[in-house]
């Protein structure tokens, strides 16, 4: 566990980037129900530094696909919790005032409603996250 983490803002990302959406954010659903999709076809044609991804919408929540490398700025959501998973590389979650857990390939953590927490990947990581429809990635 890396125990380290400061409460400096996220430096913007690096690489190939939309001025108007530079953190990769898309909240449109991609696939309905019942819609079989593969998400190495996603991950594959992803070349953004940050990028998420609506994939799916189950009752009042949406699966959402993160390819990321860097680090992203500290947040919180007031109203919802956000479940992280890690399909392949590492994640480590800095929890403001409280620790950082490192997550590696197959690791899950839940963050609760109204949580500071900053994502951060030293390298290219794939995660799944599970959150309410109406959370805005960035926080409230």
């Amino acid at each position: 566990m890396d125990s380290t983490y400061g409460s400096e803002a996220a430096p913007a990302p690096v690489g190939e980037l939309d001025p108007a959406n530079p953190w990769g954010t898309f909240l449109d659903v991609k696939y309905a129900s019942l819609e079989r999709f593969d998400i190495n076809d996603l991950v594959r044609a992803n070349h953004r530094p940050w990028y998420n991804q609506s994939l799916s919408r189950i009752n009042d929540c949406v699966v959402r696909l993160g390819v990321v490398h860097g680090v992203y700025p500290w947040h919180e959501h007031a109203d919802e919790d956000e479940f992280f998973y890690v399909v392949d590389g590492r994640l480590l979650m800095d929890l403001q005032g409280e620790r950082t857990e490192e997550l590696g390939q197959g690791q899950g953590i839940v963050v609760p409603r109204g949580f500071r927490h900053r994502p951060r990947a030293p390298e290219r990581t794939v995660i799944l996250m599970i959150e309410g429809a109406g959370v805005v990635p960035t926080g409230s």
